[in-house]
């Protein structure tokens, strides 16, 4: 197998993975790339999140500093988030749950290297934030 056709299909398989959340949005939000983990993770299947916005994932609360952010990277072209540092949030769910995601962000740029959109590969760390609480409260009882 040749190394470009190797390259292509660990794309398309990661891509089509339920391992992690995978999507892509254009310049706006608007979100154009959904994979199965996504659906995985936030219960909207691709049909539902293609063509919305990424209020869809984003609690309310949070959606002001998450659009401010969001237009500083498309004005700046630049995000500490897209060289191994990984960012940490709340997320909603379809159902209405809110879950902690960690992510990292990949700049999409056309010939020009003008961004028109972002990805990001996602990851559901609910379990892992509240266990290391509990450890905490536990920590510090034994402390008292």
């Amino acid at each position: 197998m040749q190394t470009d056709e190797l390259t292509a299909r660990i794309g398309e398989a990661i891509l089509a993975s339920a391992a992690d959340a995978i999507l892509a949005t254009d310049r706006e939000g608007t979100v154009n790339f959904w994979n199965p983990g996504a659906t995985r993770l936030f219960g909207f299947s691709k049909k539902e999140a293609i063509g919305a916005s990424l209020d869809l994932i984003i609690p309310e609360r949070l959606r002001k500093r998450h659009w401010d952010g969001w237009l500083h990277v498309v004005e700046s072209g630049e995000t500490r988030y897209g060289a191994g540092d990984v960012l940490a949030v709340p997320a909603m769910t379809k159902d209405g749950r809110q879950i902690s995601v960690e992510f990292t962000i990949i700049l999409l740029r056309d010939a020009d290297q003008q961004i028109v959109g972002m990805a990001a590969v996602l990851r559901d760390v609910t379990k892992r934030l509240e266990e290391t609480r509990r450890l905490r409260r536990q920590l510090a009882e034994r402390a008292r």
